[in-house]
């Protein structure tokens, strides 16, 4: 397209977007376009594609109310949670011929960025295993491709990324083979966008031709699978399950025939995994019943009592934390997705001290107290909406300890700590008799590929030739 062309062509999308935004009170996001050159015009017509017009008056609204439409409602109960430890082993075998007949898929949301870690790049590169220092996507590939070499399949893998980090993981993926996974198994899309807003309700502008848009949260990854086609791909190849786990968890159990079992016996269409809170106020969601509906309370939502509270016998009344792992059948998001202006998931609003662009003087504005609206949605207020939802009770140690900080609780060296802890304990299931510190701690570094063993039963399957292993030693099983 000529330069003479491409003005006109810009032109005329001005007029349709001016009446547009007109309509909704956010014509001042144009305020600068005169001054535009044409390339930057263009990139801002592509952030108004972006905006779904027919929801933004009333994000709009939210922004500038300051309502919300979480937190507690109604009166609280606790959950009761199933123990995936007395699940039993017809339940593992039926979760065990769904993934022999292909029925589930893995998916992974990996839209944030390794920024808090110090780390310039898709967080699911990060690297993290203790001995190989493999990053997190090649522990999820290798746990996916050991999955199928066990069951005879070959389970497709869903990666949700976010704009900004969309090309940079697919040329990670690219660079490293797909860590040993058929190309055509690996299906990358993106997730959706919301604007930030001003308190007013206005939409900020992070610079004068791009408006302030954030990735839409976890929740917007159910409408994401629809807008982007990836559930009609999922009936394409008989998926009826999906597996779904955040990418900064190296513990994940990616697949797991014990969970994805329970949800296909309860008839569930979103099953989720909880473990016992650490503490009364650990920043996690806290599953409950809200007029008979199970909920995800958050940690900063859930009064103080009731994080507090006990039962008659001393136990936590409100125990069953969140972490963000769920089964949800196909059938569930096809039917929470038929209709995308009707996409019943709640925003959730919160006030950063962000940076933009003040529209009055053209001068970035870099406030020193939070001003700025974002909204998200999130993927655990899908479980209100589904049939017989269940809650499955894991081992912490097992399978979860998540990447968050650098240094502290959930961060990098507690990570690496709970890989080389649970190795250990894998290898003493197994016959190996592993060195000790006087506290306790594996006494030596200890890394298990997934492709070697996904649990401690598969390791101590293998019948591994038993060999000394000296203290403060590096050791890697593949």
């Amino acid at each position: 397209m000529t330069m003479a062309k491409n003005v006109r062509f810009a032109e005329a999308k001005l007029d349709q977007w001016r009446d547009r935004l007109e309509a909704v009170g956010q014509e001042h996001v144009l305020a600068f376009w005169d001054g535009l050159a044409s390339n930057d015009q263009q990139e801002l017509l592509a952030d108004l594609a972006c905006l779904n017009l027919a929801e933004l008056s009333g994000l709009s609204e939210l922004a500038a109310g300051g309502g919300t439409n979480h937190g507690p409602t109604g009166r609280l109960e606790a959950v009761q949670v199933i123990q995936a430890a007395s699940a039993g082993r017809e339940v593992a075998d039926r979760g065990r011929a769904l993934l022999s007949s292909g029925k589930v898929a893995a998916f992974t949301v990996a839209g944030g960025q390794g920024t808090r870690l110090g780390f310039d790049g898709p967080k699911g590169a990060f690297r993290i295993s203790p001995v190989r220092n493999k990053p997190l996507f090649q522990l999820f590939a290798e746990f996916i491709i050991a999955t199928g070499r066990r069951h005879g399949c070959r389970p497709p893998w869903y990666i949700m990324t976010s704009p900004a980090n969309d090309q940079p993981t697919r040329a990670y993926f690219q660079e490293h083979s797909h860590f040993g996974m058929n190309p055509a198994d690996v299906i990358f899309f993106q997730q959706g966008v919301v604007p930030a807003f001003d308190q007013a309700g206005k939409i900020l502008l992070d610079r004068r031709h791009r408006l302030s848009l954030a990735p839409d949260g976890h929740g917007g990854s159910l409408l994401a699978l629809a807008r982007t086609g990836m559930l009609d791909d999922m009936q394409r190849r008989g998926i009826e399950y999906i597996s779904y786990f955040q990418v900064d968890n190296p513990l994940v159990s990616c697949l797991d025939p014990v969970f994805i079992g329970l949800h296909d016996l309860h008839r569930s269409e979103m099953s989720s995994k909880s473990l016992p809170k650490a503490d009364d106020f650990e920043r996690v969601g806290n599953f409950a019943m809200s007029d008979g509906k199970l909920v995800v309370i958050e940690y900063s939502d859930l009064p103080k009592d009731l994080a507090q509270a006990r039962d008659p016998d001393g136990s936590r009344k409100f125990d069953a934390g969140s972490i963000a792992i769920h089964i949800l059948s196909r059938s569930f998001v096809e039917r929470l997705t038929a209709d995308p202006a009707a996409f019943g998931l709640p925003w959730h609003r919160a006030v950063k001290k962000l940076p933009y662009v003040d529209v009055a003087t053209g001068q970035r504005a870099d406030p020193t107290e939070p001003c700025v609206v974002k909204l998200e949605s999130f993927v655990f207020d899908a479980l209100p909406l589904a049939n017989n939802p269940i809650v499955v009770e894991t081992d912490r140690a097992e399978e979860f300890s998540p990447v968050k900080n650098p240094t502290g609780v959930d961060s990098v060296e507690t990570a690496k700590r709970d890989l080389n802890r649970r190795a250990a304990r894998w290898l003493e299931a197994a016959g190996f008799r592993i060195p000790r510190t006087p506290d306790g701690e594996p006494d030596g570094t200890f890394e298990i590929s997934p492709l070697l063993a996904i649990d401690a039963e598969q390791l101590a399957e293998r019948a591994l030739p038993i060999e000394a292993i000296q203290r403060e030693s590096v050791h890697y099983f593949e």
